[in-house]
């Protein structure tokens, strides 16, 4: 269908002296030389006239688009933002945890509108608090032989090698806690492109029975899950957020009851929570509402069950299990503390232990941006990839270490002479472990053997830490908290 120049689809401007109809199909302005003082030419005045007079409204469903008014109805029907049809697996709010709207205060000042006092009382809570807690985690740096051609690659790009060493050693731990191997589902959450689950593929080369779901809330460009073809393992995507997700309703994992290992590289503060959640309360108690035999029983004869179950109680017969876990174990490199949310937060009951509640952890949230930009200056080239890094947020070519977007209440150059930059850096490494021993804890009464540690140099990735977990029957002295 052609169109006026004055349609939004239109490009440019018609040559001097030139008809101003734009013509779709040839995606260009009509050539035909028009009378002086007309704007169209014999063949277009017409339409022009005709279209001209129907008027375009913004769309009800989008505004960032118009639509005809006489076709506003047949637009609803096929307008891409129109409501979809939910699939089984999507149930609303069933991981965002309970919402008490009397814990959380109607109004926060930002951190750099406090007082020194009041600063300095939330500091001390917050050291108070963390008194025993181990501060220095192990280095668990490792590195896996499937991207050892990738790593030496002479093309790579510094951000290109970064991630690569990320990826490599998230798989070297992952084969360390012997979750690597057949007849499983990997679900990567925060997947992006899916490049984490690209690499645990080719690791396992030809393993029967893999499948993997890549869980991503936003359309990804340059998928490479999409570019496997094995016969032994299954890609499939899911474009939903985390606090949604119902795991025991897809298919794969319902009808298949396979192990299922959580993985993911820099789940952002509040999708940490939601995806252990998914994983440990909605998807494994699942199976304990199921009034089934249980799956090591059925299996016991089946020859690959130590392939299954690679980690169980020492001289338990046949090597099954005293009680099976669906959820094989956990892996997720940690990122953003200061995106979590008090509602969503796995670790409540760890905090309220400690006299701690919403406020506190609203300000501990905040300031764990400290450990990761504290000694960087704002600038507009700042300003302008925080802007990229909150429209891409899950996008690969973009690190997470001053947190995913520039803070701009943290109290930065509001402190002198009561925080020096050390000081304020491990202030912020502070908020950020006991933020994570309340996921430890959380772990812990869920049945599992939680621990924390450095995957990676902080050169490569201020963001360091890696979250691993194993279920209880399967615990070991080097994967124990």
């Amino acid at each position: 269908m052609a169109t006026s120049a004055t349609s939004p689809h239109a490009t440019g401007f018609p040559a001097e002296g030139r008809c101003g109809y734009y013509v779709e199909k040839k995606k260009r302005f009509c050539r035909m030389v028009v009378a002086a003082g007309k704007r169209f030419c014999g063949e277009h005045a017409g339409a022009a006239e005709e279209e001209d007079a129907r008027k375009r409204i913004l769309c009800p469903l989008d505004p960032k688009h118009t639509v005809y008014e006489d076709q506003l109805a047949k637009h609803l029907k096929k307008c891409n933002s129109r409501e979809k049809p939910k699939p089984d697996f999507y149930i609303q709010d069933i991981n965002a945890g309970l919402k008490d709207e009397t814990e959380i205060p109607e109004q926060l000042v930002p951190i750099s509108s406090l007082s020194e006092e009041q600063l300095e009382k939330l500091i001390k809570k917050l050291r108070k608090a963390s008194e025993g807690l181990d501060s220095t985690l192990k280095d668990h740096i490792m590195s896996h032989p499937a991207l050892h051609s990738a790593l030496n690659d002479p093309k790579n790009s510094d951000s290109a090698t970064k991630h690569l060493k990320q990826q490599a050693s998230i798989l070297g731990n992952i084969e360390k806690l012997k979750l690597l191997g057949p007849r499983r589902c990997f679900v990567e959450f925060g997947a992006g492109k899916g490049r984490l689950s690209h690499w645990v593929d080719i690791a396992l080369k030809d393993a029967e029975k893999v499948h993997f779901i890549l869980v991503e809330k936003v359309t990804t460009r340059f998928k490479v899950d999409g570019k496997h073809r094995k016969k032994n393992s299954v890609f499939e995507r899911l474009q939903i957020d985390i606090q949604h997700l119902c795991l025991n309703k897809i298919p794969v994992l319902r009808e298949g009851k396979l192990p299922v290992v959580g993985i993911g590289k820099h789940l952002c503060g509040v999708a940490t929570d939601l995806a252990l959640r998914c994983l440990v309360e909605t998807y494994a108690a699942s199976f304990e509402e199921r009034n089934e035999e249980p799956l090591a029983k059925r299996i016991k004869n089946d020859k690959t069950e130590k392939e299954i179950y690679p980690l169980t109680k020492e001289g338990s017969e046949k090597n099954v299990p005293e009680k099976w876990n669906p959820v094989a174990g956990i892996v997720i490199a940690l990122c953003c503390h200061h995106r979590c949310d008090w509602r969503h937060y796995v670790g409540k009951e760890y905090f309220r232990a400690l006299g701690l509640g919403a406020v506190e952890f609203h300000y501990f949230q905040r300031m764990s941006s400290w450990a990761t930009c504290g000694m960087r200056k704002t600038s507009l080239e700042d300003s302008n990839i925080t802007t990229k890094r909150q429209d891409n947020q899950n996008d690969d070519s973009e690190e997470h270490d001053d947190g995913g977007y520039r803070i701009t209440d943290d109290g930065a150059d509001n402190l002198p002479g009561l925080l020096s930059i050390e000081e304020k850096k491990k202030t912020g490494h502070l908020c950020k472990l006991l933020i994570d021993q309340g996921r430890i804890q959380y772990l812990q009464q869920k049945g599992f053997s939680p621990a924390l540690q450095y995957y990676t140099d902080p050169l490569v990735s201020l963001e360091n830490v890696l979250l691993t977990a194993l279920p209880d029957h399967s615990s070991s002295p080097e994967t124990t908290a």
